[in-house]
């Protein structure tokens, strides 16, 4: 077979908590350093130590650095898994495992290409200290396979000592592992043709490898969160983490050296969320973050800030459910539950990150809704986008000024403006408000979550209560031209596919395959309410196949509700088994699907 230049994907097999992390990361970043377009996924057990992990490490010219159905290469350095491993292992792909390890009965290596490397004995010749043996011995196979792929041996250098930085003993002692897993593969196996290698591609431009939960972080400082509350919950807790790093390390503290912000760890999501909201009444840009267990004990107060109209935001990674369900797999499960959460008429603007710019655009996006709309938004991430590493082009900071919506100050009122809490003064369904402590006696009133009329009034009268609700539906209507619109290109095609979240390599890859399709047409969601660009798209298709990482097709569900004369032109793509979607399974599902009167 012809040698394959920049187009590899890596599966690593390892056991959980044995600090393979580090080793799988450092293998990822000397591709990055090389300015190969790569990405990862980590599929970790949700239960302590000792559990099989496994990691995947995508790198391709074209920039499709989703997961593949198939591996090319499989490290397997946990026996125990070695049968179930191969079955993800390409036919001819190719294999390096442990020499001293048993094989388990019944593998068959016959059909890939296999490089056995002792590992044990390759370490005990380094004379390693006990306490550094586990974590650096992942570091022979990043050793062995840089050799494999012809990464530069300076490559692996830079890279080591970026990562360990001043940190002496462990730099020294990585650098000798992976010289000694380097040139054991090249003193036994320099006469092998390998399948796979890289080359360094020329740089185009600044690029930032990073997980989406750190850019979320980041766009929060830089949004003007000063509140947070939270209770941990996996995949959501390096948010609150990385944000509480960055404040302590870049946000300066008042005259009186008090921190300019307040992060509390509630005793439960339902205190957290009711904290949230307090400041949020207040005037802060407030937050919490969480996954959809805490969602769930989140619904009755996410009513309360409907209906109450206070600026707050719920920042959800999304998991698989239902229940505790796989704590560490991916989905986007908690669409409706999140949009419609809370019982009566309630609807809650959602944004949809689907890049890094994105997780960290909507840091501030988030707090510019919640207090124009006056109303709680909820940000749905998921664990694939939030705890994956993903390489993009470095993005700018932002220059907008934050929108506060409509604040009655003291000069106002003065002045003779007439506030009435819940009254729509605009036409826009908008009411205003007036901050704590405005020194007016017109400024005050009740924030209650019972019957009120449009002067903040205890009311059970049926026309004052429909209203009320009225004018809230008109500002969910006004909500439409303030979400960020979706993402659009037309490729000429008769048929669309519509999808939200980190998708878009994906998509790319899927399309680039389609052998007898015409590139289909594409739009990727980025808010409910959907806008008017959402409904022109399914207008313009004869066909739109909507990819939803979950059972129900819950995306499908909504555009179904919103647009029901539009709904037999919806075709659902479903996957809901906790794994990232990718391109070789969606195009299948596709042509599957696809009428036979669309094809070239």
């Amino acid at each position: 077979m012809n040698q394959i230049t920049n187009d590899v994907m890596i599966k690593i097999a390892t056991v959980n908590g044995s600090g393979s992390q580090t080793a799988n990361q450092i293998l990822m970043k000397c591709l990055f350093k090389m300015n190969i377009p790569v990405g990862s996924k980590n599929y970790f057990p949700s239960n302590i130590q000792g559990m099989p992990t496994w990691f995947t490490v995508r790198a391709n010219s074209k920039g499709f650095i989703g997961a593949k159905e198939k591996c090319d290469i499989l490290i397997n350095y946990n026996a125990k898994t070695l049968p179930e491993d191969l079955k993800s292992l390409q036919a001819h792909g190719v294999l390096f495992y442990d020499l001293e390890s048993p094989l388990p009965e019944g593998t068959n290596l016959s059909e890939f290409t296999s490089f056995a490397i002792p590992f044990k004995t390759l370490l005990d010749g380094l004379d390693i200290p006990t306490k550094y043996r586990k974590p650096t011995s992942n570091i022979l196979y990043v050793g062995v396979v840089s050799a494999y792929l012809n990464i530069p041996e300076e490559i692996l250098w830079q890279t080591l000592e970026q990562h360990f930085g001043k940190k002496e003993t462990a730099l020294e002692l990585n650098k000798k592992t992976a010289l000694c897993g380097r040139n054991y593969y090249l003193d036994n196996f320099a006469s092998a043709q390998p399948l796979f290698k890289v080359k360094a591609l020329p740089a185009t431009g600044e690029k930032v490898l990073m997980d989406g939960n750190s850019a979320s972080a980041m766009g929060l400082l830089y949004g003007g969160c000063s509140f947070v509350s939270w209770y941990p919950i996996t995949p959501s807790t390096s948010v609150i983490e990385s944000y509480k790093d960055l404040v302590t390390k870049y946000r300066s503290l008042n005259a009186d050296q008090s921190p300019r912000q307040v992060i509390l760890q509630a005793e439960d999501e339902l205190s957290a969320i009711c904290m949230v909201l307090g400041a949020g009444w207040a005037g802060a840009r407030s937050l919490t973050a969480t996954s959809g267990p805490g969602l769930s004990l989140m619904a009755e107060a996410a009513g309360y800030a409907y209906y109450a109209e206070i600026p707050s935001v719920i920042w959800n990674v999304q998991r698989t459910g239902p229940s505790t369900g796989l704590p560490t797999r991916t989905s986007q499960g908690d669409i409706t539950f999140a949009h419609f959460l809370s019982h009566g008429d309630t609807k809650h603007v959602c944004l949809f990150p689907g890049t890094l710019q994105e997780c960290f655009e909507f840091g501030q996006t988030c707090f510019d809704l919640a207090e124009r709309l006056q109303t709680l938004v909820v940000v749905l991430s998921d664990l694939d986008l939030g705890m994956n590493l993903w390489v993009e082009d470095k993005w700018s900071y932002p220059t907008r000024p934050y929108d506060r919506g409509k604040i009655v100050t003291r000069e106002a009122l003065e002045n003779g403006f007439k506030f009435a809490r819940y009254k729509d003064s605009d036409g826009d369904g908008i009411p205003y408000r007036t901050l704590p402590g405005t020194a007016h006696r017109e400024a005050p009133y009740f924030t209650r979550g019972s019957g009120h009329n449009v002067n903040a009034a205890y009311t059970e009268n049926p026309s004052d209560y429909q209203e009320v609700t009225d004018r809230l539906n008109k500002k969910w209507e006004s909500a439409r031209t303030y979400v960020p619109a979706p993402l659009i290109t037309n490729n000429s095609s008769s048929m669309g596919l519509l999808y939200y979240g980190a998708l878009d390599s994906v998509i790319l890859e899927m399309q680039d395959s389609l052998k007898d399709f015409t590139v289909l047409n594409t739009c990727r969601v980025r808010a409910l309410p959907f806008s008017k660009e959402v409904k022109d798209f399914i207008e313009q298709n004869s066909k739109v196949f909507v990819v939803d990482q979950n059972r129900d097709g819950q995306m499908l569900q909504l555009l179904a509700i919103e647009y029901p004369e539009l709904a037999f032109k919806l075709v659902s793509l479903r996957y809901h088994n906790g794994l990232p979607v990718n391109a070789d399974n969606l195009r299948k599902d596709f042509v599957n699907a696809a009428p036979e009167s669309n094809k070239k």
